[in-house]
């Protein structure tokens, strides 16, 4: 039995390979079969003492359940240590009930996830009015990593003109846009949103002088309707903005999708590796190397 090692679902597998490469450490495929009525049967492979569990978790419900078993399959063979590596982690929006008899989601995927992993690395987590992802995580160790410094550094290489202005869709955006801006030595502006639903919200921006004349790049953690980043586009457009690119950290939404943002005037989108998608670009695997230091020097020492 090797000393530690990597698994991963199905979706989350070809990145999954690349950082066990990276580390020289084995790494399995978790396999999924699917019964006619709607069941599931998940083999993982074989256990290690600590197993690094790589798992996305986009359109997470069958996800979440195959990751449970998995981890009891492990735990069952012999791990001892369950690091799981979610770079989109699901269910952290709802934080809080709007209505009625409204379910809080994350206060009960938290709990639900700490008694079965170790710890839990996400990027960019999508927290409203949760100010520390560890209180998400009773018990266990979690981290909240931010994809701006491999934003950053991909962009740099790619280059970029320098009269570019980093451009946020809403307030909520600031610190990361402020974070990018501030890494590439760029100005940055953020939008004021009035969201009308889950589809329909208004842009504008204070100084729209600002914008004008300049190229503008948008910067935001999650894209899945498209709504917000459609009407900054267009938003950015009437400003005169002279080109209008995107980056986003989690690409959920749909592949069509990429052409309405054209159409609305986004010559470009690229996304980090955080969520399968066309629009990837930019690999994160150097910032999860990095939070993974401990664990995969005993990876390492393990060879």
């Amino acid at each position: 039995m090797s000393a530690a090692n990597v698994q991963a679902l199905p979706t989350s597998a070809r990145d999954a390979a690349r950082l066990a490469q990276r580390f020289g450490v084995p790494c399995h495929e978790i396999a999924i079969h699917p019964f006619p009525d709607g069941e599931i049967r998940v083999t993982a492979g074989r256990a290690a003492p600590t197993t690094i569990l790589y798992a996305s978790l986009d359109r997470p419900n069958e996800k979440l359940i195959a990751l449970l078993f998995a981890a009891e399959a492990l735990r069952r063979g012999g791990t001892k240590r369950i690091v799981l590596l979610a770079p989109y982690l699901c269910y952290m929006r709802q934080d809080t009930a709007f209505h009625e008899g409204e379910a809080i989601s994350q206060r009960v995927i938290g709990p639900l996830l700490a008694r079965y992993v170790d710890r839990i690395i996400t990027v960019d987590a999508h927290l409203h009015r949760t100010p520390d992802i560890k209180t998400v995580f009773p018990g266990i160790v979690s981290d909240n990593l931010s994809a701006m410094p491999a934003i950053a550094d991909a962009l740099r290489r790619a280059g970029l003109d320098p009269a570019t202005i980093v451009v946020g869709p809403d307030a909520e955006s600031l610190p990361w846009v402020s974070d990018l801006a501030g890494r590439l030595g760029l100005a940055h502006a953020v939008a004021q949103k009035v969201r009308r639903g889950d589809r329909a919200v208004e842009i504008e921006f204070p100084e729209p002088a600002r914008l004008a004349g300049r190229p503008a790049l948008i910067v935001d953690d999650i894209v899945s309707s498209g709504g917000t980043i459609i009407a900054c586009a267009r938003a950015l457009a009437v400003a005169g903005a002279t080109t209008v690119d995107a980056v986003v950290t989690h690409a959920l939404f749909p592949e069509d999708l990429c052409r309405d943002m054209a159409a609305a005037g986004i010559r470009s989108i690229r996304s980090t590796h955080s969520v399968p998608h066309s629009t990837n670009a930019i690999v994160l695997d150097d910032l999860f190397a990095d939070a993974l230091k401990g664990e995969l020097n005993h990876m390492e020492n393990s060879r």
